[in-house]
């Protein structure tokens, strides 16, 4: 925008204090913003005055919007000797600004100045952001010095009659910033590291708080300001009104045809909206059971009618129909009892009973809250024309729960009397194991007597139920690409053992066969076979990772013996999208018909698909059991590509949320951008209003977690590889995508590839940039040190180079005090460092992963597929090796710098419960240190760090865990769409 400015309406206050000694106060409100002061009239005698006044505030910085804060203090002054008394303040970051369309007026509680102050009531205030040209601002007046707690002399409260009250009174004072040292301006000849100095995030690409009017009561800053003394089961979302038709079924149908028989469906019609059940061919009493829902906002009619129709090729026939008066339907409010149906017997269109012909069904009024809710046709899916009958069932909101994922363990060892067809040959035998389409061989063993040994581990992905069985087979390899089949066994993965740590069974002989003559009933009458030995097991003491290590939402293991108890509830509310971008083109019009999809643990839910709007209202709540607060929850958003005949759903933008950011207790109500990164550059593709709860059983057991390992033991007592592990991931992707593709409606692969994150370890210069300069932000904090010890050195500032002086001699002279003094400062920098904690949950930073700084050439190596689509083979093989060292690096430089971020995050409150932890450490440390002599502390450490073997666990220390699971998610990039 050009020449933003800043607008702030003071509306009224409610109940406030009384500070004149008569019950009463005379109160007005000053505002601060970016060094700018005004100030409202003063209302004599009122502890509920009304204002109406507006208020505008120039903007030095606009890109520097979120570091600012309004501030509003309601005061109330005295006649007597012209000071002011503290009423209450109120603070608001710049991050839930709003343009003037979106604006709203808010009343938020008063907060007190400190602990002491007696504070009381509302204020009410509409902030907006506007660039409208027509706006005069006042000229800038200085105030004369004010002492404290007094309202400058120049200046003094005027009374104003009940007229002039009733007219706002545009009144400020302008606080100049200082012109002792006014800094130059950048020069055209700027230096290459100004040049590329990141570039302030946009403000449409920030997150934004909202306060939205729940059905538990209005939100503002965190909290619940309830309306209503009952609380409701579903109050992270707004309340809509549905008014709920279920039609049961009927009997008795009179019939117009020779046959004696019709072809029944029922239609429901109110006002412009209608729905229509499935027909039964040739059947008089059918059974619907089906239930349709309309949005009692955009019904108009009074009037719902109930339609029995016949179904015909040429024209439908008129059966029978009913009609309710909408002002008598009840109203059901959950958990009471569902509505019982009644029968109805149906009318003629003139209104009179017909003979035969009655009807099951019940009508109601109703919310989200319902249990019909999830089971209906909703009118904003069923109305547009495009949504055929086959579609119907790919737009419903759904509940899926993945299947549990379990490594399969097969220890091949040895093979014995193996016979091949070519005499006086050494074999070169291999064993090929097959789960589906998982594939993995041993390593070629050349034997002399027919008995080769291997003793390879081979690891896959198996899924409950299992389906699918295990094939073993020995091939020779006679030369390239020829080999020759010696034996098979198939083992069902049912009968497989399941084993919950490393602990080793005996192993099996396996009868091997022919191919042609592996069959039950044959293999019970072969006297003398080939064998092969191996110990196969599933391994339930891994957690099978399914999607990108960062963004894990579930870290529990396989076998649900092993599971521990829950630690906390996590609440979702998905309110509603705002400014979507056009997906396709209906009427000649762009549109969208979105959905929502949100992962956590092995619960994933799917929202109604909204049809024909840009602005979709969702408002469905969903509930996960809390494991481990070092997790994800991810939430997408889609176009539904079945409706139009695409069959394929397209990627519209995706949210993460970390547990452990939230505090407990607190309602996040945000408004997330919906970046996407395409071919083209950073695009915005529309805003997701969401409501976030988090609420823990016992802190006890959520502070012990941290100090727990992060994946069970298993991963550390015997673990995998890098590379098996990012191979068992696809792998587990694969099946996960295959088996929620099964459902109804199926959460179709690109869906379940764009949740878990398939492509997270593709090569991208972008990504690589983002990492290496991460590690640069990192030893941002080193060089300031060592500019800071320079400039001691120098005697820049004497008094300082004094103190450290001093401070130097200390040490050296006390070593002891070393250690406390340095836990003890940082103990005071993460106190000091409360007060700028973040107040809103993480999300993508587009400066960081320099998303909107990519050039051209950068994004199209990026949407390169892999292997690169280029035409010469020289450059494609040179190319495609240079992206795999490239995302090794890519990958390096990234653990880097996500464990110096950890450290960086242990005081800087963005985990509140780690950096507790982590300052409650410190706080005892220092004490303990004081009192302990130094040379103590330093034999104990060394003798701790040189410890034997014997006294070495193989799972990590309590504080390796706590360091791993403190903001376990340090940045986050974005992903390409």
């Amino acid at each position: 925008m050009n020449n933003p400015k800043l607008g702030v309406e003071v509306t009224a206050a409610h109940d406030l204090v009384a500070k004149d000694g008569e019950g009463s106060s005379n109160a007005f409100v000053e505002l601060h913003f970016d060094d700018q002061k005004f100030r409202t009239s003063i209302k004599q005698k009122d502890l509920n005055p009304v204002w109406n006044e507006t208020f505008y505030f120039n903007m030095s910085d606009p890109n520097n919007l979120s570091n600012l804060t309004l501030e509003a203090y309601v005061y109330s002054y005295s006649d007597s000797n012209r000071s002011k008394s503290f009423l209450g303040k109120i603070s608001l970051n710049g991050s839930s600004f709003v343009p003037y369309t979106d604006a709203a007026e808010f009343y938020f509680p008063l907060e007190k100045r400190h602990v002491f102050s007696r504070v009381r009531g509302e204020l009410g205030l509409k902030v907006f952001i506007t660039n409208d040209p027509s706006i005069k601002l006042t000229d800038p007046i200085i105030p004369s010095l004010e002492t404290e707690g007094q309202v400058p002399e120049s200046e003094p409260p005027v009374r104003l009659s009940s007229r002039e009250q009733s007219e706002p009174r545009h009144t400020f004072w302008h606080l100049p910033k200082e012109t002792n040292n006014p800094k130059p301006q950048p020069l055209a000849s700027a230096t290459k590291s100004e040049a590329q100095a990141p570039k302030a995030v946009p403000v449409s690409y920030m997150l934004r708080e909202t306060s939205p009017n729940l059905a538990g009561g209005r939100v503002v800053g965190g909290r619940v300001i309830r309306t209503k003394n009952r609380t409701s089961f579903y109050d992270l979302v707004e309340r809509m009104q549905f008014l709920f038709v279920r039609v049961v079924k009927a009997r008795d149908l009179p019939t117009k045809d020779v046959t004696g028989s019709l072809d029944p469906y029922v239609e429901i019609k109110v006002g412009n909206y209608k729905g229509v059940t499935r027909y039964f061919d040739k059947k008089s009493n059918p059974e619907w059971n089906e239930v349709f829902a309309f949005s009692r906002d955009r019904v108009q009619a009074s009037v719902l009618e109930v339609v029995v129709k016949d179904k015909d090729l040429v024209k439908d026939d008129f059966v029978g129909l009913l009609r309710f008066d909408l002002n008598e339907v009840p109203i059901r409010v959950p958990p009471e009892s569902p509505l019982a149906p009644q029968w109805y017997r149906l009318e003629d269109k003139k209104g009179e009973k017909i003979p035969n012909g009655e009807l099951m069904l019940s009508v109601w009024y109703g919310t989200q809250a319902d249990e019909a809710f999830t089971d209906a046709w909703h009118s904003d899916a069923i109305t547009p024309p495009g949504v055929s009958a086959s579609t119907k069932s790919y737009i419903r909101s759904k509940v899926y729960h993945s299947p549990r994922l379990w490594y399969l363990r097969v220890n091949v060892i040895e093979a014995q009397d193996l016979i091949t067809s070519e005499k006086g040959r050494f074999p070169d035998v291999y064993v090929k194991a097959q789960l589906g389409f998982q594939t993995s061989k041993t390593k070629p063993f050349q034997t002399r007597n027919g008995n080769p040994f291997w003793n390879e581990d081979l690891i896959f992905v198996a899924a409950e139920p299992f389906d699918e069985h295990l094939i073993l087979t020995v091939e020779d390899r006679l030369g390239p690409n020829k080999e020759e089949t010696l034996g098979k066994v198939i083992i069902p993965l049912g009968t497989v053992r399941k084993r919950p740590d490393d602990k080793n069974f005996p192993s099996e002989w396996f009868n091997l066969l022919k191919p042609s003559s592996v069959d039950a009933e044959k293999e019970k009458k072969v006297k003398f076979s080939a064998k092969l030995q191996a110990r196969i097991s599933l391994d339930g003491g891994y957690h099978v990772l399914d999607e990108s290590t960062y963004y894990s939402s579930d870290l529990r293991p396989s076998m649900k013996q092993l599971w521990k108890s829950s630690v906390g509830v996590l609440e979702l509310g998905l309110l509603n999208a705002d400014g979507l971008h056009p997906m396709k083109t209906r009427d000649g019009r762009g549109t969208a018909d979105t959905f929502c999809v949100a992962k956590y643990t092995q619960k994933w839910v799917r929202t109604r698909t909204i049809i024909d709007s840009l602005s979709p209202k969702y408002n469905e709540q969903y509930t996960w059991e809390v494991y481990d607060p070092a997790t994800v929850l991810t939430i997408g958003v889609f176009d539904n590509g079945h409706i139009g005949g695409v069959n394929t759903d397209t990627k519209i933008g995706k949210v993460r949320i970390r547990i452990s950011t939230l505090e407990a207790g607190r309602v996040y109500t945000h408004s997330y951008p919906l970046l996407v990164l395409h071919s083209s550059g950073l695009k915005k593709m529309g805003e997701l209003h969401l409501a976030i709860r988090f609420s823990y059983t016992s802190i006890t057991n959520l502070m012990f977690l941290y100090s727990k390992p992060l994946l069970p033991k298993m991963h550390y007592q015997r673990p995998f590889s890098i590379m098996q592990t990012n191979t068992l991931r696809l792998q587990a992707m694969k099946i996960l995508a295959s088996r929620l593709s099964r459902a109804e409606p199926p959460l179709k692969q690109e869906v379940v590839e764009y949740m878990c994150d398939l492509d997270s370890h593709f090569w991208s210069m972008r990504r690589s940039k983002a990492n290496f300069y991460r590690i640069i932000s990192l030893l941002q904090g080193l060089i300031a040190v060592s500019k800071w010890l320079k400039d001691v050195c120098t005697w820049k500032n004497p008094v300082t180079t004094v103190l450290v002086h001093l401070l130097y001699v200390m040490l050296v002279c006390f070593p002891e005090l070393i250690l406390p003094t340095i836990f003890l400062y940082m103990f005071m920098i993460g106190l000091w460092n409360y007060q700028y904690r973040p107040k809103h949950p993480p999300h993508m930073d587009t400066t960081i992963s320099h998303a909107d700084t990519a050039a051209p050439d950068e994004l199209d190596e990026e949407f390169d597929p892999f292997p690169t689509s280029k035409s010469s083979d020289v450059v494609r093989r040179r190319y495609d090796r240079l992206r795999s060292i490239g995302a090794k690096v890519q990958a390096v430089l990234g653990d880097v710098a996500a464990q110096g971020e950890r450290a960086q995050a242990l005081l800087s409150w963005r985990d509140p419960r780690a950096t507790a932890m982590f300052l409650t450490f410190c706080l005892v440390g220092a004490c303990i240190l004081y009192a302990t002599p130094f040379q103590v502390v330093a034999l104990i450490g060394g003798f701790y760090k040189m410890r034997h073997p014997k006294f070495r666990g193989k799972l990590p220390s309590a504080p390796m865990n706590f360091f791993r699971r403190s903001n376990n998610l340090p940045k986050i990039t974005l992903r390409k769409s």
